[in-house]
């Protein structure tokens, strides 16, 4: 039987390090660390979910549909027409977010007649299939859009609050929170919005 020596044993291997297995742990966590930071940047930019309230952007867009609106791109860009924007009414943070066309933006005078919407003078071109409007109501006279002022619409034009009332007016820019850009939910109509 062989007897071990006691003390310090300074002949022992030493355990070799895997490079290898640590140039791999490395990676991942670098991708998964550059994951997280897109996934931010994403959530900061683009990720702003909200729900659609009300069926006045009906056939575009549907009550209770989940859609992401791109809170970056009017700081580079101004809303033009067609857009569907969302916007808080005067500004007021305690309702609900909006959503309608940009039918005219700043310098525009737009007018509505015998169901017709005119912009400078000319029948606005929708890019969504719309009814004739029944109801002018501020638009019934020629409006002048103002600097930083939008005028909107819902797609549904006989049940959409817009520009039309008084109550919401033309839409200042700084009371618009983004772009619609993607219906999110229900999976069935997942895509990007025209």
């Amino acid at each position: 039987m062989r007897r071990r020596a006691s003390g310090l044993n300074f002949n022992r291997k030493k355990k070799k390090v895997n490079i290898g297995l640590l140039k791999e742990i490395a990676v991942w966590t670098g991708e998964i660390v550059l994951s997280m930071l897109v996934a931010v940047l994403v959530v900061m930019f683009f990720g702003f979910r909200i729900s659609v309230v009300g069926p006045s952007m009906s056939p575009t867009l549907e009550s209770g549909e989940k859609i992401l609106v791109n809170r970056f791109v009017y700081k580079l860009f101004n809303p033009k027409q067609n857009d569907v924007i969302v916007f808080l009414p005067n500004g007021n943070e305690k309702s609900h977010y909006y959503i309608k066309r940009v039918i005219a933006v700043p310098g525009d005078t737009v007018q509505v007649k015998e169901g017709i919407i005119y912009v400078n003078g000319e029948p606005f071109e929708e890019k969504a299939e719309v009814s004739a409007v029944e109801s002018p109501l501020l638009a019934e006279e020629e409006i002048v859009i103002g600097d930083e002022e939008y005028f909107v619409m819902g797609d549904n034009r006989n049940n959409s609050e817009d520009s039309r009332y008084a109550s919401i007016g033309n839409v200042k820019k700084e009371y618009i929170v983004g772009k619609a850009w993607c219906i999110v939910r229900p999976w069935s109509r997942f895509g990007l919005l025209k």
